[in-house]
Order: C-alpha cells, then sequence, then structure tokens
C-alpha cells in the first residue's frame, strides 16, 4: 500500500534538504523530485510474486482502496500480455470475444499480437478479420482503449475460473 500511495517528496522536505546539501557541498540548488513508488512499482513487485500471494496482496489493498487496486491490476496486466497466454488459452478467449470487440482492440496490437490472433482463428475467419481491420477508419485511442481493457477483463476471468493461464514474471511452473 505504501509503494502504491507513495508519489514523491514533499516540497518542505525536498527545500530542507536542499538547504542542507548546498550548505553541506556548496553545489547546486537544483534539485529534483525523485518518484519513488507508484501504482507502477506496485505492479512491477506484484508481478514477481505467485500468484497466491498477489491475490491476497489485491484483495487487502481491494479493502482499504477499491479503485487503486484496480488501477494496480490495470497497470499489471495490458493488452500485451494476450502474447504470453498459450494457443489453447486464446482460442479459449477468442470463443467470449465479439467480432466488433477484437477489431477494435487489434487496432491498437503490436503485429506480434495480431498474428498470434490471426493464427488462432480458422483461415476464413482470420482472413475476414485482417478485411475488416484494413477496411475500417481511423478510431480514436479512447475507444480501441476501452475494448483492450474489456478484452482483459474477460481474460482475467477465464484465468481466475482456471480456463487458461495467464503468463507472469512470477507463479507457478507449467508442466
Amino acid at each position: 500500500l505504501r509503494i502504491a500511495t507513495l508519489d514523491g517528496v514533499q516540497p518542505v522536505a525536498l527545500r530542507e534538504l536542499n538547504e542542507a546539501m548546498s550548505r553541506v557541498l556548496s553545489g547546486s540548488a537544483k534539485m529534483k523530485k525523485t518518484t519513488l513508488g507508484g501504482i507502477k512499482a506496485t505492479a512491477e513487485i506484484l508481478g514477481f510474486v505467485g500468484s497466491a500471494n498477489e491475490s491476497a496482496i489485491l484483495d487487502a489493498v481491494k479493502e482499504y482502496d477499491a479503485d487503486l487496486a484496480q488501477k494496480i491490476v490495470d497497470e499489471m496486466f495490458v493488452f500485451e500480455n494476450l502474447l504470453d497466454i498459450d494457443d489453447r488459452g486464446i482460442q479459449t478467449l477468442l470463443r467470449e470475444v465479439s467480432g466488433d470487440q477484437l477489431v477494435l482492440s487489434l487496432k491498437g496490437a503490436s503485429p506480434e499480437l495480431r498474428e498470434k490472433i490471426f493464427k488462432n482463428m480458422s483461415s476464413r475467419a482470420a482472413e475476414a478479420l485482417r478485411e475488416d481491420l484494413e477496411g475500417r477508419g481511423p478510431v480514436k485511442l479512447s475507444e480501441v482503449e476501452a475494448e483492450q481493457k474489456e478484452i482483459l477483463k474477460i481474460a482475467r476471468r477465464l484465468a481466475e475460473e482456471g480456463q487458461i493461464v495467464m503468463g507472469g514474471k512470477g507463479g507457478e511452473e507449467m508442466l
């Protein structure tokens, strides 16, 4: 919780430190604010703990501040993390996602993720999706991100149900 809510150094403390350092070192008075924690740092740390610990920690944060817990989860799982899901998991996920959701979300996806999606579809469906992507004009970034978040929600639900395994840096080794 402390890491997730830590934004930086208070200006008054920084000013006092600056004055003390100036007296001691007679150096530059231009000191910059250093970010020490935050949501991104918390998400990175949670990426290294096992899934059981991750769940317990996020549950505890959720009791303290549900909005903060959601921000951490959003930072932990980005759309490109779908690359870490095995082919069977991608196929399971694709059965839960509508065609329109998929087209919009892939507008902002990397070529690697697009190819992973295409290879887990029938050739006819992949070709239709490619045509839809090419035929679709420019779309707002906010719309793309919203659809990507919806697909990530579905992926997290499937992972919680044990239907897919979302890859990560920590957790159990697959056999």
